[in-house]
């Protein structure tokens, strides 16, 4: 009935008759849904006065639940959350893997990110990548692999159908990685061009040496690929790191999706039961010690064709656990988005800023950083950063009113709440904690205490956590431009030049 129109032709992009049909079933509930609303809602929109929006009212915020979940541990170590969700045909699937880029060497920097890349473009030992990519393709299917800061993923969605042939593929592209040669000097090339252009944008100049600021640029927190670093990557390097970090012991597994607990647990342990670490497995890595490599300093990146500044200025933060990382937290509505303070009074008042923000960024087991900033005109810089230092400065000096308490624990608590809407989102954070080492309910933890945070305890966290005379600040502009100079924000300050040209290979 549908054969050569819209609908049709979609579905004929799918490649297996079980996607057809349940495409077509998909767009044919989507027809049926837009009928409706197309009759029903101008009837309702005539019957209802529209109301001023301080009358609207809304259902109080659902409850966060633990989704009902199965974890066990193989005998290998690796562990499993498994969560049945029978709703549609699908089940999708992540490995997170304890590793991460601080981990390689310093002089093989962007090693992970190779790999991480290599794992999935290069495709397993059994079936290269491109065989992969189509056997993934004919199933509508993915796999995906990446290596950021802290840790490794892998991850896969699939039909319900096709879950034995597309969870195997999962373990091979985990265990036995291809790793071709001409796809490690494809990415390495990829990389090179990155490098040559990582200094088109002001934005990212000014967040790359903003952390150089912060954690030195040898700490693996903040420093960056260079063409002499991925000279030094090669496949044997690649697959070293690879041996020594993805193992049975360093994975926790997390699937949700239309399957039986029973019968996924088979899946598993004939997937990963018979694997073994070997003598070069890492499986408690020591993590690198984090220092504040600058306390304090204004530090200019001279571009004398721009005429906007883009500003970072901030300081050492914390972590998660900190027993203060809840009132910061309410604290980072008080100061951002619409209605706080430094959109309110830096942009909207004193029409300083396209862009202003201050957040206190915690890690789960690193300290993050406390960053404000923004981009303003060339001429309003120095009015911009004391504006910005003003607002600092008021927000530890004067306890908050209630009502704006009230309005960023309800923004909290709704940004908090929603983070939780689907069983994976869920298990994803309980995964996280399980990784990070805090406790299974920090969920319930953090939402009590945010329900209960006072004004003093925001107002005391502020006055210890954020050090006015710890900050760095970082200008990436025209510095010809900036009237009044950058010198009347500190008169008896230097300001320090930051070299951003890039090491020739």
């Amino acid at each position: 009935m549908l054969r050569g129109g819209l609908f049709a032709r979609l579905a004929r992009l799918c490649l297996s008759r079980s996607v057809q049909r349940f495409a077509l079933r998909v767009l044919l509930g989507l027809v049926g849904t837009l009928l409706t609303l197309f009759w029903v809602l101008p009837t309702t929109a005539i019957a209802d006065e529209a109301m001023h929006y301080d009358q609207l009212t809304f259902p109080p915020l659902p409850e966060v639940q633990l989704p009902d979940y199965t974890r066990f541990e193989l005998e290998n170590g690796l562990v499993a959350y498994l969560v049945e969700d029978h709703e549609l045909p699908l089940v999708s699937g992540s490995a997170t893997i304890r590793t991460g880029d601080r981990l390689e060497p310093a002089n093989q920097t962007g090693l992970a990110s190779v790999l991480g890349d290599v794992m999935r473009t290069g495709g397993s030992e059994e079936h290269p990548g491109d065989r992969l990519n189509q056997l993934l393709e004919q199933r509508a299917a993915s796999i995906e692999t990446s290596i950021d800061t802290t840790m490794g993923r892998a991850s896969f969605s699939s039909l319900t159908s096709d879950l034995d042939t597309v969870f195997s593929l999962f373990a091979e592209v985990i265990r036995q990685p291809a790793v071709p040669q001409d796809r490690i000097d494809w990415l390495k090339n990829q990389w090179r061009g990155s490098i040559a252009r990582r200094n088109d944008d002001p934005n990212s100049i000014a967040s790359r040496e903003f952390s150089k600021l912060i954690y030195g640029e040898a700490s693996p927190y903040a420093r960056t690929v260079e063409y002499a670093t991925l000279a030094n990557i090669d496949r044997a390097s690649l697959m070293q790191f690879h041996d020594q970090y993805f193992v049975p012991e360093n994975i926790i597994l997390g699937i949700v999706g239309d399957f039986d607990t029973a019968e996924m647990r088979d899946r598993i342990e004939q997937a990963f039961e018979d694997w073994q670490s070997g003598e070069e497995a890492t499986t408690t890595p020591d993590l690198p010690e984090v220092m504040q490599a600058n306390a304090g300093g204004i530090f200019l990146v001279d571009q004398p064709q721009l005429t906007q500044s883009f500003i970072q200025m901030g300081h050492l933060g914390g972590q998660l656990d900190d027993p203060d990382f809840t009132a910061l937290s309410v604290l980072n509505e008080i100061m951002n988005g619409f209605g706080g303070r430094l959109m309110n009074e830096v942009r909207s008042r004193q029409g300083l800023a396209y862009v202003v923000y201050g957040y206190w960024s915690a890690q789960f087991d690193y300290p993050g950083i406390f960053v404000g900033g923004g981009q303003t005109r060339s001429d309003a810089t120095v009015d911009f950063i004391s504006s910005f230092l003003g607002e600092i400065e008021r927000v530890r000096q004067e306890p908050i009113g209630e009502e704006e308490l009230a309005r960023a624990k309800e923004s909290a608590l709704n940004s908090f709440i929603f983070n939780f809407q689907t069983p994976g989102q869920t298990l994803s954070r309980l995964i996280n904690y399980e990784y990070y080492g805090y406790p299974e309910d920090f969920i319930f933890q953090y939402q009590r205490e945010l329900e209960e945070t006072t004004a003093q305890e925001i107002l005391e966290a502020a006055q210890q956590h954020i050090q006015p005379d710890r900050l760095v600040t970082l200008i990436v502009g025209n510095v010809a431009a900036m009237q009044p100079a950058l010198s009347e924000l500190q008169p008896n300050a230097e300001i320090t030049p930051v070299d951003i040209t890039i090491p020739q290979a």
